[in-house]
């Protein structure tokens, strides 16, 4: 592929800035590499220049960090990086040669950097925005398919950049950091994350906030929820709401049309006892709260005689699960007429929902005041 040719110092008898000058130049090259055949062909030096242009921007970024008086002055510094950025995007789409030429530049470690002044300046312009997600997009092209990229990515990045971006107000810039993650992770730096649990937990933040975006979605259900270490050191640091999330998520894993595979199964056997026994530990806790003490009508008023009583099942992990539940009915309807009534009141509405059972091949059926499990997958003895 041949270079743009060098644009005219002069347009009608006025000469023209240097910026404005590369700016051209880069859009050139930008629209040049949408086409497949002229990044294949790209000299390297190419490149060198790109990256060179890129450096220089980036000191009115630097300056604008320690001076916010400059910051009025970033308008054609951003204009110039987000053009770098769109440029080395463009180039590494699908192209391992070009992936390699940028990388060994240092392209990538120029890029993380730069990324994270942008989270240093206070300034709201939509010019800000647009290099940082570019920026960001141009980090994902690289590592794309490319494990050495990969490893140069996280090496810079993991973990402020992460850190930095999965918590950002703009959804883009969390949808393009969270595509960074996915592309980089594997099993060893899985491992990384249980020393960053704040990263994990940001990706389930990020799923609670955007359920549209596919990235924060595909890391829990293809690289979290394969970690029965990591989700187990997440669960004891998150919120209720974020546990309900990725309750959800494996709860809609275990749903989906197609079976677990063999070896998923006693993983996700250890997240439902993960779960069950916190909440039976809470309910404890709420059980103790009321033993004698105001709060039975509290309790009401947040419909938790109902759950209690949902509580009362059989449960090899937890053997006194059932007198812990009469226990707390027994506390709650002492002296509480309210409450009374409300369980006299209560009339048998049939089975629950029982499709998680047909899905692991049991069914159930009522006979007079029982009811039995079978299995669906029993077959008649000749």
């Amino acid at each position: 592929m041949a270079a743009p040719r060098p644009l005219p110092v002069r347009r009608s008898g006025v000469i023209m800035p240097a910026s404005i000058q590369d700016l051209e130049a880069l859009r050139a090259l930008t629209a040049l590499f949408k086409e497949q055949r002229n990044r294949e062909t790209a000299p390297r030096t190419i490149f060198q220049r790109v990256l060179d242009i890129l450096k220089k921007s980036s000191q009115a970024v630097e300056l604008a960090c320690r001076d916010p008086s400059q910051e009025e002055q970033l308008a054609s510094s951003l204009q110039l990086i987000t053009e770098c950025f769109r440029c080395l995007r463009n180039a590494c789409i699908e192209c391992y040669v070009n992936q390699t030429s940028i990388r060994n530049l240092n392209a990538i470690g120029v890029a993380v950097d730069l990324i994270l002044l942008f989270r240093e300046l206070r300034v709201e312009q939509e010019s800000l925005l647009t290099a940082f997600r570019c920026g960001l997009q141009f980090l994902g092209n690289i590592a794309s398919r490319n494990e050495d990229s990969q490893s140069v990515v996280w090496l810079y990045a993991f973990p402020e950049l992460f850190l930095s971006c999965l918590n950002h107000p703009d959804k883009k810039i969390v949808a393009y950091s969270s595509m960074i993650l996915f592309t980089c992770l594997n099993s060893s730096r899985i491992k990384e994350l249980e020393e960053n649990l704040n990263i994990a937990i940001n990706v389930i933040e990020a799923h609670q906030k955007h359920p549209e975006s596919e990235w924060p979605f595909l890391i829990i259900t293809d690289y979290f929820l394969k970690s029965p270490e990591l989700v187990e050191a997440m669960y004891a640091k998150m919120s209720n709401p974020e546990r309900i999330t990725l309750l959800d998520i494996m709860v809609g894993k275990v749903m989906n049309e197609e079976p677990l595979a063999r070896e998923e199964v006693p993983v996700f056997l250890s997240y439902a006892h993960l779960f069950a026994s916190t909440f039976v530990d809470q309910c404890k806790v709420v059980l103790k709260l009321n033993s004698k003490q105001p709060g039975d009508d509290e309790v009401n008023e947040l419909d938790g005689i109902p759950l209690i009583l949902d509580s009362c099942g059989p449960d090899d992990g937890n053997p006194f699960l059932t007198q812990w539940v009469v226990y707390a009915i027994r506390n709650l309807t002492e002296d509480n007429s309210r409450n009374q009534d409300l369980i006299a009141k209560m009339e048998e509405q049939g089975l629950a929902d029982t499709s998680f059972l047909k899905k692991m091949s049991f069914k159930v059926e009522k006979r007079g005041d029982k009811l039995i499990l079978k299995s669906t997958s029993d077959t008649a003895q000749p």
